[in-house]
């Protein structure tokens, strides 16, 4: 039997991270993982999606270069091409982790892990034995009642990435979160018809409302339907297509679909964890403390399988600290988590909205800058959104920001700097940012905090 001081199972963003860094702390280290290395987010997950949306992102692009003068040429959309090219980037970016694991000592086996004890695991007939333990077993797609999938006429995420078997004339998408909407974005830059259901009463439930209103006109705009407060009931194959049923405010109607992907969420691959004797929440994700440690001594459990919110990210971070917390550190999890969602346009948020200020009895002051003020968003033709900056009234502390526009996943980050180090307002508005820029608005909103904006009249 071969001795480790470390096994993660699962090579996912988190897994990954805990196995190189454990392996940079001179850990002694095993990475087990049953399907491909990087897991879903590498495989059928952020890195081919997002693929998808830079292909969507160009076509739109290419059609709207006319209305400055460059006429450019629609050659059409080649679906194997487009899928090929990819897979060849999930591939790049694989092979790179395999390669980080070779060079930092890292050992792989692959196939089905079998947890026997908290210190001892068996992959394909094979025992292995370690001091610690890192579970970063992820999760899958929620299945709805009636719509189990088949990947076929009923699409997972997963399914809805095979885009090289063609784009269905008409796609009706359950769930208006993050993976809903850029999926419906996708198929409908592609040619589909989209339709989007959502049960609650906006689109990406718990986001800014003001943000998630500017996104849900553009999408509008881009011609893709949106219901919200309705439910799907149910459906029937007919020679028509998909006869979806749903049910919303103004009642009972039928709409037909030729695939409908459902994306309401996920659950975690926690099952064949019970002999371990963890404890779980009502979710069935892996109760943990902030040092990821579980309720089994030297078992960490870290990504989607400890709970929401389940980004990537988040599940990185969580496998650098088990790791250093592994090795003997004084590691642990206490950071602000940024969260973006990659449509047309993007919006993204860090820290607290106005009304998850308000709900904690905190007196805020806002600041908000449109990108239509915004030099450089002009000339990239992308003026809807703004950065809306949220401190308390006292202090003017930045307790969180919320972006809706171009470029807001990279905008993010500074913004969550600023709120991880309890900057100030002052401190966005007294930085210089280069002219011209996007990132001049997140200044110029912070600026507005006191009604000092530049670019605008202060209200």
């Amino acid at each position: 039997m071969k001795e480790y001081d470390l096994i993660v199972i699962g090579t996912g963003p988190g897994g990954y991270h805990a196995a190189i860094r454990a392996a940079q702390l001179g850990l002694k280290t095993l990475a087990v993982e049953k399907g491909e290395v990087g897991g879903v987010c590498l495989n059928v997950g952020c890195i081919p999606t997002k693929a998808l949306l830079h292909a969507a992102k160009a076509k739109k692009l290419a059609k709207e270069a006319a209305e400055f003068g460059l006429a450019l040429k629609e050659e059409g959309l080649d679906l194997e091409k487009l899928a090929a090219w990819r897979d060849q980037v999930t591939k790049k970016l694989t092979g790179g982790v395999e390669f980080l694991f070779k060079g930092n000592g890292v050992d792989l086996v692959r196939g089905q892990a079998k947890v026997l004890s908290p210190r001892e695991v068996e992959v394909g007939g094979e025992r292995y034995r370690a001091k610690r333990l890192v579970l970063a077993t992820g999760s899958r797609p929620i299945e709805l009642p009636g719509f189990p999938f088949d990947e076929e006429r009923v699409l997972s995420s997963t399914g809805a990435l095979k885009i090289e078997r063609g784009i269905p004339k008409r796609l009706l998408v359950l769930g208006a979160g993050a993976i809903g909407l850029e999926f419906a974005s996708i198929y409908r830059a592609f040619g589909s018809e989209v339709v989007v259901v959502e049960l609650m009463d906006q689109i990406l439930p718990g986001a800014d409302p003001e943000a998630a209103n500017v996104l849900a006109r553009n999408l509008k705009r881009a011609g893709i339907e949106i219901k919200t407060r309705t439910k799907a009931e149910g459906f029937e194959e007919t020679e028509e297509g998909l006869n979806v049923r749903l049910s919303g405010p103004k009642g009972e109607e039928t709409l037909t679909a030729d695939r409908i992907l459902v994306a309401v969420g996920r659950r975690p691959n926690s099952e064949g964890l019970a002999g371990l004797g963890l404890a779980l929440d009502e979710k069935g994700f892996v109760v943990t403390d902030e040092r990821m440690q579980t309720s089994v001594p030297g078992v960490f459990a870290i990504g989607d399988l400890r709970g929401a919110p389940l980004l990537a990210h988040k599940a990185m971070k969580e496998g650098v600290v088990a790791a250093e917390v592994a090795a003997g550190k004084p590691s642990a999890f206490d950071q602000q988590i940024p969260s973006v969602v990659y449509t047309d346009p993007e919006y993204a948020s860090v820290g607290m909205t106005e009304a998850e200020a308000m709900e904690k009895g905190i007196a805020v002051q806002v600041g908000k800058f449109p990108y239509a003020a915004n030099g450089r968003a002009l000339t990239r033709q992308e003026k809807d959104g703004f950065v809306k900056v949220v401190t308390d009234a006292e202090y003017e502390v930045v307790l969180g920001v919320q972006i809706v526009g171009p470029e807001a996943s990279e905008l993010i980050a500074e913004a969550a700097l600023a709120v991880e180090m309890g900057a100030l307002a002052d401190d966005l508005e007294l930085t210089i940012h280069p002219h011209p820029t996007l990132s001049e608005s997140l200044m110029e909103a912070a600026a507005n905090v006191n009604k000092a904006a530049i670019h605008i009249l202060n209200k």
